[in-house]
């Protein structure tokens, strides 16, 4: 079966990849040994492209152009990345103002129109290139292979795609079956699904999974309650991303399937930003992407302390995403990773800001303080919590049987001690929680700034 893995990984790849206009091939190849680089020359590689990056926006870019006029600002004097605080953050509604001024000049053929899922409450519609594509494709691919798995090994994906019968999705089903990839789609959980899903995984034998950490726990609990071992496929790895890893999804993902979890962080709007290497370490991919992490007053803080993610992505020069603030809050490693790869490190991603919650004192919590709270007790299957504001916290059930008044009570009595006595919590019982419109599921989601 390697000679099918290599012909995908090495003749229809890279076919692929050249029809579609991209330079994915080469990019990986550069990533392949810039991962070895000492961090010392890691930094100082970052720091050249990142000075031409800012030299080319300043050139090409009108809102960059005015922007770097109006503060006298000299891409070319960039001596640090410390440099970028001389530069305001960019958010979504600056984006939404300034779409045509972000475009580079002569850059409209090149562009392709995105859009966020709106997770957060605000979608966004963005541009991408080519070049920034290739970049996303060939960073995740070089970190698939820290697992000892690659392209064209098979591969299952559960993702939140809906499958469709148009041509487009016919020939979008070909060339995943070419790629030796099976698409499961997220948004469709119910349990004759789940059933399939189970038969399927079990039949085909991946190599590796890639998915959502909800919908991939879903699953291996589903296998688990109906008595299905997976564990004996020859599963490598499960790569999880686009939402948070808990630790119950991780442990029940690793025990049903038999092996190890691989967390990865990134978004659509700010691209791949980091994955899990085998050591345990979340690395950075430095060439393409300069992570900050900003306290509230939007300074640097320290390694070790938490604070908001802001992405600057150096390879998006046709629509420049520079000191992104993407909305998630997370903690930057201190030294190096045991793996010898001298790429930079994140301690931790502990969620977006909407995934914290405010008590009625003002004290910012974590939403893991109320999802422990439902995951304690045993007639909960499933839950989701909103904090609709400082005084009303709203709350969906999923009960494994009739919900009891006194689950009701435990419910009250538990999140009340940790958001407050008068805090008044509204229980729902339902029959099933859907994910999102992105495929994706939260436990918990705050409507109350935590800033």
């Amino acid at each position: 079966m390697r000679l099918a893995q290599q012909f995908v990984a090495n003749v229809l790849f890279p076919l692929q990849e050249r029809f579609k206009g991209h330079t994915t091939q080469a990019a990986f190849r550069a990533m392949e040994r810039n991962q070895w680089l000492s961090p010392e020359e890691m930094q100082a590689l970052q720091l050249r492209e990142l000075r031409d990056f800012l030299v080319r926006i300043g050139r090409t870019v009108p809102y960059y152009r005015a922007l770097f006029a109006e503060r006298g600002f000299d891409p070319a004097d960039v001596t640090s990345v410390a440099d970028l605080a001389l530069l305001p953050r960019l958010d979504k509604p600056t984006i939404r103002a300034n779409m045509e001024s972000l475009k580079a000049e002569g850059s409209e053929a090149r562009l392709k129109r995105f859009n966020t899922g709106g997770s957060s409450g605000e979608p966004l519609i963005f541009y991408l290139s080519n070049e920034r594509v290739s970049h996303d494709v060939a960073a995740k691919r070089r970190a698939t292979r820290w697992w000892g798995v690659d392209i064209g090994d098979r591969e299952m994906v559960v993702w939140g795609s809906p499958i469709e019968l148009g041509a487009q999705d016919r020939l979008r089903l070909l060339r995943d079956r070419l790629m030796r990839t099976e698409l499961l789609s997220a948004f469709e959980m119910s349990e004759e699904n789940l059933h399939r899903f189970v038969a399927c995984i079990r039949e085909a034998r991946p190599a590796m999974l890639f998915g959502y950490p909800s919908s991939l726990a879903k699953i291996a609990e589903f296998a688990e309650g109906q008595g299905v071992a997976l564990d004996s496929l020859g599963i490598s790895v499960a790569f999880v991303t686009s939402e948070r890893l808990y630790d119950h999804q991780q442990q029940a993902i690793s025990r049903v399937f038999g092996c190890p979890v691989a967390n990865g962080y990134g978004g659509r709007d700010a691209g791949f930003i980091a994955h899990a290497c085998p050591a345990g370490s979340l690395h950075i991919t430095a060439e393409d992407i300069v992570v900050e992490i900003l306290n509230a007053d939007g300074e640097a803080v320290p390694a070790g302390e938490a604070g908001e993610i802001v992405v600057t992505h150096l390879r998006t020069g046709d629509f420049p995403f520079v000191r992104y603030r993407t909305g998630d809050v997370g903690v930057l490693g201190e030294g190096a990773c045991a793996c010898g790869r001298g790429l930079p490190v994140m301690a931790s991603v502990e969620g977006r800001s909407t995934d914290f919650v405010v008590a009625a004192d003002g004290t910012v919590l974590h939403g893991l303080a109320l999802i422990y709270v439902l995951r304690d007790i045993p007639e909960v299957a499933n839950f989701r919590i909103v904090q609709e504001s400082l005084a009303k916290t709203r709350v969906q059930v999923v009960p494994r049987s009739a919900l009891q008044p006194s689950v009701v009570a435990a419910i009250r009595q538990g999140l009340r001690a940790r958001l407050g006595e008068s805090v008044s919590i509204e229980i729902e019982a339902v029959a099933e929680l859907l994910p999102e419109a992105s495929g994706k599921f939260r436990y918990v989601s705050s409507k109350v700034s935590a800033a």
